[in-house]
């Protein structure tokens, strides 16, 4: 034999073995995507049957999920009608006109100071209540009280200082504890219980 069929016996014995083991890895490969997809098709049906057994399951906590977000909304709304009662309330003590918003503010100033040196603190927009309003007041009930010339960020009524305590009688304050005081009373005519 001559070197030159050597090498092509060589060469065909080394293509015949390529060939073997391109077959078996092949073969392999088939086998093992048959019991990849046999697995997938277990896990699928697996899942499915799952699914079908909890579906009743998965709905009726949807439903309970649904359900708790809509009270939640109505309950919000509820909250916001709430709300607006005492905003509006604010609102009107705002727009109190002036002969009400004097008496209204002389009658809890009358309340609130029951010592002298005090200084009373107004809004930053405050219309009725100022220096001649108070000396007036001083005047007809004896009091001693001070307007401080520092305006607040309020929209009406006033604050009593006596550089310890303040007596907090805006219109914010009054609308916050007429809430507190209240609400209940608003809610059962705002949402009478239904039989």
């Amino acid at each position: 034999m001559s070197l030159a069929q050597i090498t092509q016996k060589i060469e065909q014995d080394a293509r015949d073995e390529a060939e073997k083991i391109q077959a078996a890895a092949r073969e392999q490969e088939t086998a093992i995507r048959r019991g990849a997809e046999k697995e997938i098709k277990n896990i699928e049906d697996a899942a499915s049957a799952r699914f079908e057994k909890e579906r009743p399951e998965i709905f009726r906590r949807r439903g309970i999920v649904a359900r708790l977000d809509v009270e939640k909304l109505h309950l919000g709304a509820k909250r916001k009608l709430i709300q607006d009662v005492f905003d509006e309330g604010l609102r009107r003590l705002q727009n109190l006109p002036k002969e009400d918003c004097v008496r209204f503010c002389e009658s809890l100033l009358r309340e609130a100071a029951a010592d002298g040196g005090l200084v009373m603190e107004i809004s930053k927009g405050e219309k009725h209540i100022g220096p001649e309003w108070l000396e007036a007041f001083n005047s007809r009930n004896g009091k001693n009280i001070a307007l401080s010339e520092e305006r607040q960020d309020f929209s009406g009524g006033f604050v009593l200082n006596d550089g310890r305590v303040s007596v907090n009688c805006s219109w914010e304050m009054l609308m916050r504890a007429a809430q507190e005081k209240l609400e209940p009373e608003v809610v059962k005519l705002l949402f009478p219980a239904q039989d």
